[in-house]
């Protein structure tokens, strides 16, 4: 006969958070994209990857070759992945205010993160925030800050006090390393 029991650290009604990892290829022109959702434990949920190619060409300025390449590869990922997130969450040294801001438009909240010791550029249209989490931290929201008593802001609580704020950006790397590292491997 099974014991009863309940489950004191339940946070399954918290859904998950998506971390958005985009950085340059290693391989040239291009760049490599991830959409990593975990759950408030920290626990992978869904890992959804993507690459672009940019072009070689002056008729292109290079902030406008990056800022193509982020909504692209960002669509690309939000189209294939089977789960929707409370939260999204993104470095803001790799993804630009511009791209939620006025490139594309979504139903939950977008945190850019970057460290407070750190200059950021962010847009009037974003909530700025600090953060005391392991490591000093800005936040900036779009298009808003989450209420306190939402279900995304225990979410954002949970992650913060499972130092989980920026370290799943480890991981999301790691897996573009091994999914594309392997990948071209293959093809030579």
């Amino acid at each position: 006969m099974p014991i009863p029991y309940r489950d004191a650290d339940d946070l399954n009604e918290l859904g998950a958070a998506g971390y958005l990892k985009i950085e340059p290829s290693s391989a040239g022109s291009g760049y490599l994209g991830a959409l990593f959702l975990i759950n408030a434990r920290g626990e992978p949920i869904e890992f959804t990857y993507n690459r672009i190619e940019t072009p070689h060409t002056f008729l292109w300025r290079q902030a406008d070759i990056r800022r193509h390449a982020e909504r692209k590869l960002t669509a690309s990922l939000l189209m294939v992945c089977p789960r929707t997130p409370r939260i999204l969450l993104c470095l803001a040294e790799e993804v630009g205010s511009e791209l939620f801001c006025q490139d594309i438009q979504l139903s939950i909240p977008v945190c850019r993160i970057a460290p407070a010791m750190r200059a950021t550029a962010f847009s009037g249209q974003e909530t700025q925030e600090a953060t005391e989490a392991f490591e000093p931290m800005h936040l900036f929201w779009f298009p808003g800050r989450p209420q306190h008593d939402s279900i995304e802001r225990r979410l954002l609580h949970e992650l913060t006090s499972r130092g989980l704020l920026v370290e799943p950006f480890d991981r999301a790397a790691i897996g573009l390393k091994e999914v594309y590292q392997t990948k071209d491997a293959t093809a030579i």
